[in-house]
């Protein structure tokens, strides 16, 4: 049964016709405000009707088109009827393609039917867009271990193409740095989190190292943006491993994103408080963030465990020169 057709009866008062906005933006307005109230059916409806006294213009705007569809989807998604949530998904990202709303719409609702592995290529491409969408991470976390489980290791060999967005599209939704540090930090708390939470399951050790191992490959490649990846997959399935921690934040520091290094580093150490590459990782973090007092600190922590260590007393010499 199609989502239009639960549409409640609207009851006009006596002698009145019922009156819906017969313009686009006013249908559009209409269906927004039904959806904030929770009238799925009746928002569903709107936007039906929004699209198509567009269509009936001629040639429509294809932003405007793909809004609607897009929006049409969101109410097919809050009704459980991901068929249709799809199909509507589908129409908005032809017309307008990448868009962020749509693909996690379509990755919702491929998720619900337990169609993992096309769950995860929107994923994915999310994450190509706009590398810092928590839903998009946390479902691609949520794909891996689906796929895993379903599978077997080999799973990433047995996927659709992920399809490349261009430059352009991923310009299109960059937030300010300020926003994407703030998103990414929120990832981070989210993932060590959820870990924490979670039961281990047989084998998850074994998945972690293997994972592990496919970001240190990636880091000797120096593609350290898909090794972050891999490493969070890795701590997802086991957050014990001093060294996942340190890796990562090596890759975090090729990236320029210093706090982010300096949170994983000090994970490293909770689990090792001898891990001297997570010592000096840190320091170097804390330095290009101009936080000389910690970074000359944590060279000093290292130096005791290791004093003849030469990147560390090269370090130590640099950071006095600011302290001073």
């Amino acid at each position: 049964t199609s989502v239009e057709s639960c549409a409640p009866t609207r009851r006009p008062g006596p002698g009145m016709a019922p009156k819906f906005p017969e313009s686009v933006q006013a249908l559009r307005a209409a269906g927004n405000e039904s959806f904030r109230n929770g009238q799925y059916a009746e928002a569903s409806a709107l936007y039906g009707r929004a699209l198509r006294t567009l269509q009936a213009r001629g040639p429509s705007d294809p932003e405007e088109e793909s809004v609607l569809y897009s929006n049409r989807a969101a109410c097919h998604l809050k009704d459980g009827n991901c068929r249709d949530c799809i199909k509507d998904c589908t129409s908005a990202l032809a017309l307008v393609p990448f868009g962020i709303k749509p693909l996690l719409r379509r990755a919702s609702a491929y998720e619900a039917l337990e169609k993992y592995h096309l769950a995860y290529v929107d994923y994915k491409t999310v994450m190509q867009i706009d590398d810092n969408v928590t839903s998009a991470l946390e479902g691609i976390n949520r794909m891996t271990r689906a796929l895993m489980d379903s599978l077997g290791p080999e799973w990433r060999q047995k996927l659709p193409s992920i399809p490349l967005v261009p430059l352009s599209a991923q310009k299109r939704w960059n937030s300010s740095p300020f926003q994407k540090h703030k998103e990414t930090a929120k990832n981070i708390s989210k993932e060590t989190t959820t870990t924490k939470n979670r039961v281990p399951f047989a084998g998850d050790a074994e998945r972690a190292r293997v994972l592990k191992e496919e970001g240190n490959e990636l880091v000797k490649k120096g593609n350290h943006k898909k090794a972050v990846e891999k490493y969070s997959e890795s701590l997802l399935f086991s957050n014990r491993e001093s060294a996942t921690y340190s890796n990562r934040a090596l890759c975090y520091l090729a990236l320029k994103q210093y706090k982010e290094a300096v949170k994983d580093c000090t994970e490293a150490l909770k689990l090792d408080g001898r891990n001297v590459k997570a010592f000096y990782r840190r320091a170097q973090a804390y330095k290009a963030l101009k936080d000389y007092k910690s970074s000359f600190a944590d060279i000093s922590s290292l130096l005791q465990i290791e004093p003849r260590n030469g990147p560390a007393q090269k370090l130590r010499q640099e950071v006095k020169q600011n302290l001073n």
